[in-house]
């Protein structure tokens, strides 16, 4: 069962502003503090108030006192998240502040109002688009430069209009840094992909894993034990007829069964460690095991291949072998083995019963392990009757796994 972690209210994040970007709001930049803007914003406010002249309360003095407050509060606006302002209100924001740092140029008769434009002209390149940022930084050098060539004001006159030029250089700072943020943010996003992706695809191999298990759970147990169950069963029931003979016979049946058992649950523990097993070793030795010698043909030039192939054709053997014995006991099984270039061909046939079948209900479930096993490599099974030749009246099963 997975698990989720609940989550408090205060991890729900604020609905967006009307008009804003519907996308997530992005993390922090590594490399990127935002304390150092407010502190740098910090200082040139500072700085202004302390240069900047005349500031008072009347006349020129209140003009520059006000064009001072709306220029630092557009320059302090800058520390504010990108996901809060919505790209128009930045817009209109950036073109206010521009104006008014022009305007304080033209009439504050000393100090450092330039700062002011240098500053708000570098947040352009940072908050805008490419195309908006050169045009609003163009239009700042402009409308600066204009202001102190025509000397529109009684603004310092020691500066000189092309220092209004420059005022929109630092867009292209700001243009970088932001090209630079992309780029952080767009590699953070791809490696959280691709964690992502990395957790899905071992989620799927754990389910895989399971399934695999699950098909070899059921080659062990599901035949062996529902053959153990029945002879006990019949042992139960010949108890209370008093004939102790077919009782023995039960019982001794079961204890084979069980010896069976124990036999396949060593070649499920092979198969389960996932070792590179020999693959014509390790099938020889079950199909002699089997009881059944010199059974095994092999044709084409044996080569080594993946576990998992090893694995699979092992475990379809056995689960042939396992239904030989029980369905056709006494009957001869011949196991064939075929390398070609393009695919490797296991083929199991029994012929009939030469002693009694003990009647049972299988699981159904052997056949479907099966395909499931082959399809998962990308090959096909086929299983049934064999209905002329020598072995007429047998079975065969044959996988054909391609590689």
């Amino acid at each position: 069962m997975r698990y989720v972690r609940p989550v408090s209210a205060t991890e729900n994040p604020p609905p967006p502003h009307p008009g804003a970007d519907p996308r997530p709001a992005p993390g922090p930049v590594p490399g990127q503090d935002p304390r150092v803007q407010w502190g740098l914003s910090l200082a040139v406010v500072a700085v202004g108030a302390v240069t900047i002249r005349p500031m008072g309360f009347g006349g020129q003095g209140l003009a520059v006192a006000a064009l001072f407050v709306v220029n630092s509060a557009a320059l302090l606006a800058r520390t504010v998240p990108e996901s809060r302002v919505p790209p128009r209100l930045a817009l209109a924001w950036l073109s206010s502040g521009i104006i008014a740092a022009a305007a304080l140029l033209g009439v504050s008769g000393s100090g450092t109002s330039y700062l002011f434009a240098y500053f708000l002209a570098g947040h352009v390149g940072y908050r805008l688009d490419t195309g908006r940022a050169l045009a609003l930084a163009g239009t700042c050098s402009l409308l600066c430069a204009g202001v102190l060539y025509f000397h529109l004001g009684p603004g310092d006159p020691e500066l000189p209009w092309v220092l209004g030029l420059t005022t929109g250089v630092p867009v292209v700072v700001g243009i970088l840094n932001r090209t630079q943020r992309q780029a952080v943010r767009s590699a953070l996003s791809a490696a959280e992909s691709a964690e992502r992706a990395a957790r899905a695809e071992a989620r799927t191999a754990v389910l895989t894993e399971r399934g695999r298990i699950a098909r070899d759970v059921h080659d062990v147990l599901a035949h062996s034990l529902a053959g153990i169950n029945m002879q006990l069963e019949l042992a139960d029931a010949l108890l209370e007829t008093g004939d102790l003979e077919k009782v023995r016979e039960a019982n001794g049946k079961a204890h084979a069964l069980v010896k069976e058992s124990l036999k396949q649950a060593q070649w499920t523990v092979h198969a389960l460690r996932e070792d590179a097993l020999p693959l014509l070793e390790s099938l020889t030795a079950m199909v002699e095991s089997a009881g059944h010698h010199d059974a095994l043909t092999v044709a084409g030039t044996v080569r080594e291949v993946p576990a998992p192939v090893t694995q699979n054709l092992l475990r379809i053997a056995q689960e042939a072998l396992t239904n030989a014995a029980r369905h056709a006991p006494g009957g001869d099984v011949a196991v064939d083995l075929t390398f070609t270039a393009s695919s490797i061909t296991l083929r199991v046939r029994n012929r009939p019963a030469t002693r009694a079948v003990t009647p049972g209900v299988g699981s159904g479930m052997g056949l479907i392990g099966m395909r499931e096993r082959v399809a998962l490599l990308g090959g096909s099974v086929t299983a049934g009757p064999v209905t002329e030749g020598q072995d007429q009246g047998g079975w065969q099963v044959e996988a054909v796994i391609p590689g």
